[in-house]
């Protein structure tokens, strides 16, 4: 920062910044003293609303670096040639919890990266799970009111979480995954980090592929058990903030081996799982992980609510080669998202540094609004125009989705071969080790003993049953036993 003189925000230097002005040595303080009212009104202002989900969150800048060739797959520019690197910023966050809750809780952890890009920012919202709860965004606003505080006791209730878990069977995966080992990592830098969704890669002709994003942590999996996190939690609610910082600024650059997974189009309609359910995974027997990148953070940001609090993504984001898939969760993120940064931070977020396209100009018609900065000046405001202003380029970033089936209605969510909402907690629970399944079904009868209703336990129970018999049989008795 420049040194000089403390001054006002209109640039007037400031002659004393330890006494309001009074009335008289004790007397009443005076209106005139704007320095004092302008210090106020500023603080009173300082907050903005926090996020209604990822409220609790940590970022870093860093670099994305190309290692395999991709060009038949994605014409991306930022992805046309092993070796190109590209500025990043990566914004972890719990995704229950306000901001002030702690981080060492059992809750997913998103995983938000923005590519600032030569042809715009393209922003890949995932989690550190490969799948999630629900896979329609029409639901997604009940279960995030099931994770917060109950309107009448203003506290997280395990009934509302339980109740809305045993009603929608779709969770049992996502519930498996959360309540096994990895449902509380040991810090940001010891996690996996998925896409999770299913994306559009198309190439220079024009041929279509669906992805699914991996990061896989070069710092090796960490996770902390029930009690650990407990402790921590406690002593240090800022653990694994504090933990990225510090490893960043010691040099200790975290990073991540990045892959994808590739479905050329035509496989999709009949492929056994419904590509675009959230809550399926593409086993890796079918299409293995390509690794394509490496991500590594390297940077801290110098301000953490203007960098962190006020950084804001969006799926929607897109650059040419990448685009959106029929999945119904990200169809209803792509307006979500650009939403609720409208809402929070205000119409005019993406001027702020840590949002405006980097290694680019971004060049519209959008004009005003708060905290408009006057960047386009006196330039027309409309297109098309014969004054030089910017023009559209005629080429889609994204392909087409084949001819639209049937007719209009509120379908449910396509099925496949092998679909259904248990098949695949089933074969997870039995990928686990003796020991594993052991910590799993400890953690999940742990949460469902604190379930005041008979009825909401029982369902829970009957969805992991259907998932696998002894996983369901263990749950039982562990669940039993704990309630006496």
């Amino acid at each position: 920062m420049t040194q000089g003189p403390l001054t006002t925000e209109a640039g007037a230097p400031v002659a004393d910044n330890q006494n309001s002005e009074t009335s008289g040595v004790g007397g009443p303080v005076l209106v005139q003293d704007q320095l004092l009212l302008e210090k106020l009104a500023h603080f009173n202002r300082e907050r903005i609303p926090e996020r209604v989900v990822h409220a609790r969150g940590a970022g870093a800048y860093g670099t994305f670096t190309v290692t395999a060739d991709v060009t038949p797959y994605t014409r991306a520019a930022f992805l046309s040639a092993v070796g190109k690197e590209t500025e990043v910023f990566l914004r972890f966050s719990t995704v229950a919890g306000n901001l002030g809750a702690a981080d060492a809780v059992r809750d997913p952890r998103g995983f938000a990266l923005k590519f600032y890009t030569e042809e715009g920012n393209y922003d890949l919202v995932g989690n550190n799970t490969p799948v999630f709860f629900i896979r329609d965004a029409i639901k997604f606003p009940d279960f995030i009111h099931t994770q917060k505080r109950d309107p009448y006791t203003g506290s997280t209730e395990p009934d509302n979480v339980w109740d809305f878990w045993s009603l929608s069977p779709e969770s049992t995966h996502q519930v498996t995954w959360l309540f096994g080992d990895r449902g509380i990592p040991a810090s940001y830098r010891h996690m996996d980090g998925f896409g999770s969704h299913t994306y559009q890669w198309n190439n220079a002709d024009g041929e279509v592929f669906w992805v699914k994003y991996h990061f896989k942590t070069d710092q090796g999996i960490r996770n902390l058990t029930a009690e650990e996190a407990d402790v921590l939690a406690g002593k240090d609610p800022d653990s694994h903030q504090r933990d990225l910082r510090e490893a960043i600024e010691r040099g200790e650059f975290p990073s991540w081996t990045v892959g994808v997974q590739i479905m050329p189009a035509a496989d999709a309609a009949a492929y056994r799982f419904n590509p675009f359910d959230l809550t399926k995974v593409w086993p890796h027997v079918d299409y293995p992980v390509i690794e394509f990148g490496r991500l590594e953070l390297n940077r801290n940001p110098r301000n953490v609510f203007a960098e962190v609090e006020q950084s804001i993504f969006s799926p929607a984001h897109f650059v040419p080669g990448i685009g959106p898939s029929p999945d119904k969760m990200l169809q209803g993120r792509l307006f979500a998202y650009g939403d609720a940064h409208r809402y929070r931070v205000g119409i005019n977020a993406d001027h702020l540094p840590v949002n405006r396209p980097h290694a680019t100009e971004a060049r519209t018609h959008s004009r005003d609004g708060r905290l408009y900065d006057g960047r386009h000046g006196g330039e027309k405001n409309y297109e098309p125009n014969s004054f030089g202003g910017p023009y559209q380029t005629g080429r889609p970033l994204w392909q087409p989705f084949d001819a639209v089936p049937g007719g209009t209605g509120a379908h449910p969510t396509p099925r496949h071969a092998e679909d259904d909402d248990f098949v695949q907690a089933g074969n997870l629970y039995r990928l686990m080790r003796e020991d594993e399944k052991e910590r799993l079904v400890a953690n999940l009868s742990g949460a469902l003993a604190g379930v005041s209703r008979d009825d909401s336990v029982e369902r829970a129970v009957e969805n992991f049953r259907r998932a696998d018999a002894d996983f369901g049989k263990r749950l039982e008795a562990a669940v039993q036993a704990l309630r006496g």
